[in-house]
Parts: C-alpha cells; sequence; structure tokens
C-alpha cells in the first residue's frame, strides 16, 4: 500500500511498554502519523476499526534475521518475501545481518533498502560486515557503510580469529560511535560441532559443542570492549556460564547489552531427539539449566532482548543426516504467538515479554522505533492475543524449516502499520 494511513483504532487494549502505558483507549492516525492516544476519540473521514478484545502494542524489533539477496546466498527467503512475513507477524522493524551479500559495499546497503522500500511491508535495517567478506582480516569501509544506511557493524557469526584484527576494527568503530554486534563463539572449539556438548549429544552419537566456545569467545571480547571503549550487542547467548559474563560486565558499567533467540527460551538439547534436524541451530540448544537460566535472564533483565534469529531454508538444507544439515529456524512468523505463549505459560511476565521484542531491542540497536509516541510515524500492531491458530495455515515466510511449523499458538495479528503505513491487513 502506498498511502499514509488515516485511522481511527476504537477501544483497544495499548500496551506500551516504553511508557508503562496499558490501559483500553482510542487511538488516531492521521496521515501516518499516531497524533492522539485517548477514550472517545473521533475522526470524520478515518477509517474505523473497532478493537474491543485486541490488544495494541509497537512494533516488533527484530534485533537478528538473516535474508538473502535474489540470487545469492544460503537462505531462501530473499528481503521481500520476507518482509511480507515480518509484517503479518507483527515485526515492523528487523535488523538484516551482514551475510546478506554480504553488507561490506554501499551496492549492497542500497539493495537491501531498495528492495525493502519497494515491498512496503517492514523496515530492513542492514548491518554492515565488520571485516571485508566477512573474512577476519582486513577492516571493512565501517564509516561508508554507516552513511550509506547501516545501523551498525558486526560478523554474522563468522569469527575474527586475529585478536589484534578485531581489537583494530573496534577501534576503529569506537571512533566513530559505531555499534558492534557479536556473537560470541571460538572456532576452533565449535568446529565439526552440531549439537550441546552434554549427555543427549553423546547418546545420539553426535559431534558437540560445548558452553565454553561461547563464554572463551565472550570473555575476550568483553576485554576488548573495555580496552576500547566501544558500544556492543552481544546476539544469542544459549549459556548460563555467559550470563555471569553479562551481569559483571553490566554491573562494572561497559557499554553492553544483549539478546537471546526465542528458540532458545522454549527448547533444550531434549529437543534433538529422534534427530531432528528441524532443531539443529547455532548456537546449539543447551541443557534445560541453561535455559531457565535465560528466561530467568530476560525477566531479571540481564538479556535485554528476545529475536527471531531468523534463518529461512529450503527443506533440501533439512533433508540429510543431521550433522550435514544446515543450521537454522525460521523465526519471523512465530517470534510474537512465542513470545505469547511464554506469557501464557507464566514463564515471563507480559510487560517485560513485550519490552523484550519491541522498546529493549530498539533500545540496543540504538533506532527510533518499538514504542507508542505521538508525534510520529505510527508503527504498530493489534493483534488477538487469544487467538489460537495453526500455524501453517498462515505460513507466510518461503522457509518452512522450523518445530512449530504445524503447532498451534497465540496471537493472530489483524492489522500492522509500518512506518504510517498498513503494511499487514489480515483477511
Amino acid at each position: 500500500m502506498d498511502t499514509k494511513a488515516n485511522l481511527l483504532i476504537r477501544k483497544g487494549r495499548v500496551i506500551d511498554p516504553a511508557s508503562g502505558r496499558d490501559d483500553v483507549a482510542d487511538l488516531l492516525v492521521e496521515e501516518g502519523r499516531l497524533v492522539r492516544v485517548g477514550a472517545s476519540l473521533d475522526a470524520p473521514g478515518a477509517e474505523i476499526m473497532e478493537a474491543e478484545g485486541l490488544w495494541v502494542i509497537p512494533g516488533l524489533v527484530d534485533s537478528c534475521v538473516h535474508l538473502s539477496l535474489p540470487g545469492e546466498g544460503p537462505w531462501t527467503g530473499d528481503v521481500a518475501s520476507e518482509c511480507r512475513a515480518a509484517a503479518g507477524g507483527g515485526i515492523t522493524h528487523m535488523a538484516v545481518q551482514p551475510d546478506c551479500g554480504p553488507v561490506d559495499s554501499t551496492a549492497v546497503v542500497r539493495l537491501i533498502r531498495e528492495q525493502a522500500g519497494q515491498a512496503n511491508f517492514a523496515r530492513a535495517l542492514p548491518v554492515a560486515a565488520l571485516t571485508q567478506g566477512l573474512a577476519g582480516e582486513h577492516l571493512a569501509e565501517m564509516q561508508t557503510l554507516a552513511q550509506a544506511g547501516c545501523i551498525a557493524v558486526g560478523q554474522a557469526g563468522a569469527s575474527v580469529a586475529s585478536s589484534l584484527t578485531l581489537k583494530r576494527c573496534l577501534e576503529y568503530a569506537a571512533t566513530f560511535d559505531l555499534l558492534v554486534l557479536f556473537r560470541p563463539e571460538d572456532a576452533s572449539l565449535t568446529a565439526g560441532g552440531c549439537a550441546h556438548d552434554g549427555a543427549v549429544a553423546a547418546r545420539l552419537g553426535l559431534p558437540g559443542i560445548p558452553a565454553v566456545a561461547e563464554s572463551v569467545a565472550l570473555s575476550r571480547d568483553l576485554l576488548l570492549v573495555e580496552a576500547t571503549g566501544v558500544r556492543a550487542h552481544f546476539q544469542q547467548i544459549s549459556s548460563r556460564h555467559s550470563l555471569t559474563l553479562i551481569r559483571e560486565a553490566k554491573r562494572r558499567g561497559l557499554p553492553v547489552t544483549a539478546d537471546v533467540s526465542i528458540h532458545h527460551l522454549l527448547l533444550d538439547e531434549s529437543a534433538l531427539e529422534g534427530f531432528d534436524s528441524r532443531c539443529h541451530v547455532l548456537p546449539p540448544l543447551r541443557t534445560v539449566e541453561d535455559r531457565q537460566a535465560l528466561l530467568d535472564a530476560v525477566a531479571d533483565g540481564t538479556l535485554d532482548a528476545i529475536c527471531s534469529k531468523h534463518q529461512p531454508l529450503g527443506s533440501f538444507s533439512k533433508a540429510a543426516p543431521f550433522p550435514s544439515t544446515r543450521p537454522g529456524i525460521s523465526g519471523l512468523d512465530t517470534l510474537l504467538p512465542l513470545v505469547l505463549k511464554l506469557v501464557q505459560d507464566g514463564a515471563l511476565p507480559l510487560h517485560r515479554a513485550l519490552d523484550a521484542v519491541t522498546s529493549a531491542p530498539a533500545r540496543c540497536l540504538g533506532i527510533p522505533a518499538g514504542q507508542l509516541e505521538t508525534g510520529r510515524m505510527a508503527n504498530l500492531a493489534v493483534v488477538a492475543p487469544d487467538e489460537q491458530r495453526v500455524m501453517n495455515e498462515r505460513w507466510l515466510s518461503r522457509g518452512r524449516n522450523s518445530p512449530w511449523f504445524d503447532a498451534v499458538l497465540p496471537g493472530s495479528v489483524r492489522r500492522t502499520l509500518c512506518n504510517g503505513e498498513v503494511s499487514w491487513l489480515a483477511e
């Protein structure tokens, strides 16, 4: 759709974690801007949406999405197709990881932004490569890429083996106040592994990845963050040992935030029983104790945000012996439903859970999003929170590689507004 919305949403439960608002109210959007929130509003000529029994929440912000340009990369879903899936899931902003291309040239940045703009479903925010070609050897043109529209720099999970090279990258990023995204992983401890190095992997005969592979790399990264003063966001923390390091870094005042993938909050290593390749992910699903520690860390704010870690793969990528399958879960369709499931199950309080997918990731990424702020272009979702639906009846991502593809989950998005325009409208 190509016109700014004039819309009055009546009598919805307005939940805005950033402001602490939670009450039944009307919202008025005029020419795409959220202009008023209050009781018994009137707007002659505007479209009326009756939202009694529905929630009105900020558009979700997803801090980790992997996409491909058409004809390139390992992911089945490209920028246009997955922006549509994002809108259908109430997501208005998503950080596109630098393995889309990779994002080490301004031409790739322009392509991502143009394709997302043409699709007109959700804002795709490119993350620039930290090193050229993500090879971990030479610094990328980070500041040039930031000026072209990248919101941060990172390696998309590719390692930088040399601590000296990484230090120089961070010094450069700190000079220009660029946010650096890390996914801590020691490549030598991870090499050849496909499952958590524990009881399940041993029983199934799968090569393991120890939790220390994450915490060793995290320790080095935190020391270099302290030495350089760079702003850092750590992605997909998976072990309780890493949480101790994150807590200590925050206690000491380091400029550090962190997130966790939604699947690490719901699944543990037991999901691999039967060699279910849909649960082959990196970092691997860890122990029950790790999963509970991650939930507790989201609840207390040690982990700021929850992301989808969306990796849309074709069926062939999962049709092989478990160690040979490609890791990843398609997560845009299920991010909000799974967050609501955690709330329904009593695993997370409502406001903290919604904060973790709206205002908190926006703060981590340093973008003006994730809240219902009057005067700004409207970015919001209208949701039927208790409506149960079979996910595969309206699965929008091209990647169907999800253990929840056939699940019945709560939460159906009725309408999404992105940048003041209706980007999703349920039939």
